[in-house]
């Protein structure tokens, strides 16, 4: 607990000598990656990746239709590659 202590306080000395001015430059940064389109699509492809990967539901691949209005869908898992 003691050193949580000193690792605050030391934090906060450091933090109010570095001045408004560094908290600024570090925040406007921060503003800049956070709203940049490659981070954003980055964080986008990262969250679909882990709903897939968490999904419950299997991937369903069309087979052959046996008619104009009926198609057989197989798990993904179990197709058969050729």
């Amino acid at each position: 607990m003691l050193r949580l202590l000193v690792g605050v306080a030391a934090g906060y000395v450091l933090g109010t000598r570095a001045g408004r001015a560094r908290y600024e430059q570090i925040s406007k940064a921060a503003r800049a990656v956070a709203t940049s389109p490659a981070t954003k699509k980055v964080i986008e492809t990262g969250r679909q990746k882990l709903a897939d990967s968490l999904s419950t539901q299997p991937k369903l691949e069309p087979m052959k239709p046996i008619d104009e209005q009926t198609t057989i869908l197989i798990p993904r898992d179990q197709l058969r590659r050729n």
